[in-house]
């Protein structure tokens, strides 16, 4: 029983591993793990993320968004024109704002899974699958307003609060959940057949 546990451990870390590698590599590959539009940077690195939540566990999902948070700190320093704009008004907020939002997004993802999941293990992918891309930009976009809605910068991007989020949300969030929308039906059977595999 024990050395069972332990080759599940074993196999857990391998697994994250693998997905963290993803995400890095994803993530400096130009027009893959970050597409700029506009003002704004959509990514794709919710996909990988929401799979290791689903299949490995809320835990690899908060670690996974840790690894997301990182790439897209590293982005602050002149690789993303908005992130290095706000790193330059406050890089102590612009730190927590990178990684918060990611790592909380990755944990609840998995916690939503596992709820799902006990009436259907579909309706579970499907449903992480989407809720990984909304709670990125709920959290994201919600710290970014708390930490910077008062500058001029981001006030800059409209002349009231709804019509400043509009502006942040439309750009990376319609990219995010098409593009999660889309693959979601190719990953989220991929998600089904995973979990059972290593679960046996």
């Amino acid at each position: 029983m024990a050395i069972k546990k332990t080759g599940l451990n074993t196999l857990k870390l391998t697994q994250t591993a693998i997905l963290a590698a993803v995400i890095l590599m994803m993530a400096f590959i130009p027009f893959l793990g970050y597409i700029h539009l506009g003002p704004l940077s959509a990514t794709t690195l919710v996909i990988p993320v929401a799979i290791g939540a689903a299949v490995i566990g809320p835990g690899a999902g908060a670690f996974l968004g840790l690894i997301f948070g990182a790439t897209s700190y590293i982005q602050c320093f002149g690789l993303d024109p908005f992130g290095t704009t706000l790193n330059e008004i406050n890089p102590i907020f612009t730190l927590i704002m990178c990684f918060i939002p990611r790592i909380l997004m990755g944990f609840l993802t998995g916690v939503i899974y596992k709820a799902v999941s006990k009436a259907s293990p579909l309706a579970g992918a499907i449903t992480c699958s989407i809720a990984a891309p909304a709670l990125n930009t709920v959290f994201f976009v919600g710290a970014l307003m708390l930490f910077f809605g008062t500058s001029e910068y981001i006030q800059s991007f409209g002349d009231s609060f709804v019509a400043v989020v509009a502006v942040l949300v439309t750009w990376n969030a319609v990219f995010e959940l098409a593009t999660t929308g889309v693959l979601g039906s190719v990953i989220s059977p991929l998600i089904v057949k995973l979990e059972k595999k290593f679960k046996k």
